[in-house]
């Protein structure tokens, strides 16, 4: 299957709702959308779009953020969103021990299929001019699909903590991602 990364925009604003609708109707934990389920929740998706564009404003991040980028993962056959990735562009603390580089999603009916690992390691490759040599990545440690995908890619497990954040044991992986272009 040909997917593409797509910087989300109004156009997406029906197939993104779908997208969060299923995991409710899955009763599936939701990670790795870039908020976008609290958003659809309190407020809108035009403010979620907002959002995502202050999250690349560089120059005007909040203290205590980095900046990062939000995509949807689409097959391009039927145009539908699979999956979601959410990249942060700098290492913090927050980053390095918690939260990871990266955050990812698949959508509950298209787990499974290899979209996961097919997703980060695309990620990881276009990631390579921001000079992310190691590229940290958790999950919870009750999240064994999550884990797999993330060593299909590389992944070597440098931890695992406990984390008030998320009040839970969390698994830190690092993977080596050659920047050499």
């Amino acid at each position: 299957m040909s997917m593409k990364f797509v910087f989300p925009t109004l156009e997406y604003k029906e197939k993104a709702i779908d997208y969060i609708r299923e995991f409710y109707e899955y009763n599936s934990e939701i990670n790795g959308s870039g908020s976008l389920d609290r958003f659809l929740r309190e407020s809108t998706y035009e403010a979620w779009l907002q959002k995502l564009i202050g999250a690349i404003d560089i120059a005007n991040i909040p203290q205590g953020k980095v900046p990062g980028l939000t995509y949807f993962y689409v097959r391009e056959e039927d145009d539908k969103i699979v999956g979601m990735i959410n990249i942060r562009l700098a290492t913090s603390d927050v980053v390095r021990t918690e939260v990871g580089h990266m955050g990812y999603s698949i959508r509950p009916t298209e787990r499974r299929k290899h979209y996961g690992t097919q997703m980060l390691r695309e990620a990881l490759e276009f990631c390579k001019p921001l000079r992310l040599s190691e590229v940290v990545l958790t999950c919870d440690k009750s999240n064994p699909a999550s884990a797999g995908v993330i060593k299909n890619c590389g992944g070597v497990l440098e931890a695992e903590v406990y984390s008030e954040m998320f009040d839970e044991v969390i698994q830190r992986y690092v993977i080596s991602n050659d920047c050499d272009i």
